[in-house]
């Protein structure tokens, strides 16, 4: 069976460019063209995962965001025009998964819902499943990793990221001291016959770095190789 996918944007241009380039993938898809519209039926009847707009007539993607949490833990990307620092840190504490600014790329975002929905479906088959142990947390010096719990911290202060950072970090701390090609760390992040561009990672990079920095501003342990890669230095 397909998975549903709810968009939620009162921009009508992505509403239907996106739907199309969701459907032509397999996916189901419902729009919405405003966030108290798209409240009752979401929480009503669940999608598997929904994407949505921040700046939105008569509620905004905060505030559905807010009152889904309430109810519901539906796997949720921003999509959002807004590139600010504190509407991404904001938003992922609130319980999103996942934060794509515009103009973004179609596949880009495609993959990244792949790899949310892979995480979820993994999730759910550990919990339904007793005897199958749960990912074992990944310890690496001051990094603690907690796979089946989607947590990272560091010294012991949570670091919050999206999935595909959470997934980038979790491909470099599995072997510290081995250095990673952009090309392994896009197959690691997206794992689909998707083409991203050698800077989305670097970009991802940057944003794990930044996010550490923010708890420790001496982090270093995320290393460049240039013309290489990167990899995860353990102290």
């Amino acid at each position: 069976m397909s998975a549903t996918i709810a968009l939620v944007d009162d921009d009508r241009n992505i509403l239907t460019s996106v739907s199309i380039a969701l459907q032509s993938e397999g996916f189901t898809v419902r729009v919405y063209s405003d966030g108290e519209t798209a409240l009752r039926s979401l929480l009503d009847n669940p999608p598997d995962l929904a994407v949505l707009d921040i700046k939105m007539p008569r509620m905004d993607g905060m505030e559905l965001l807010r009152r889904l949490r309430e109810k519901s833990s539906i796997p949720t990307i921003f999509l959002t025009s807004k590139d600010d620092e504190l509407d991404e840190a904001l938003g992922l504490a609130m319980g999103a998964d996942d934060y794509i600014t515009k103009p973004f790329s179609q596949r880009l975002l495609i993959a990244r819902i792949r790899a949310i929905l892979r995480r979820t479906e993994a999730r759910s088959e550990q919990d339904g499943q007793a005897e199958t142990p749960a990912a074992e947390k990944i310890l690496r010096g001051r990094l603690e990793m907690d796979p089946a719990r989607h947590r990272v911290t560091w010294e012991g202060k949570d670091v919050t990221l999206t999935v595909t950072e959470f997934l980038i970090l979790e491909a470099l701390a599995q072997r510290p001291g081995f250095v990673k090609s952009r090309d392994q760390l896009m197959d690691t992040a997206y794992q689909d016959d998707v083409y991203v561009d050698d800077r989305t990672i670097d970009s991802h990079i940057k944003r794990l770095r930044r996010k550490f920095r923010q708890v420790d501003s001496e982090f270093k342990a995320i290393e460049t190789l240039y013309g290489v890669g990167y990899r995860f230095a353990e102290e």
